[in-house]
């Protein structure tokens, strides 16, 4: 998902310079998303540890694609 994201930030920039700023922003929180989610994986203990991971990531799914549609 963060691969796609970041994709698409860049799409944006090369089509419209002038959203590079924004883009960037949501990189940055991409990135930032991604290393947190990699510490609680690799922190959980039982496979009950999974479950609220999940759920965080699918929801965080839909806020990415609210702000890389409010780049366009």
């Amino acid at each position: 998902m963060i691969f796609d994201i970041v994709d698409e930030c860049f799409t944006v920039q090369l089509n419209d310079p002038s959203k590079t700023d924004k883009a960037d922003k949501v990189i940055d929180e991409a990135a930032d998303f991604q290393d947190a989610m990699l510490v609680r994986i690799n922190t959980a203990k039982s496979k009950a540890d999974f479950r609220p991971i999940l759920d965080q990531i699918e929801n965080a799914q839909g806020d990415f694609i609210n702000k890389l549609n409010g780049l366009n």
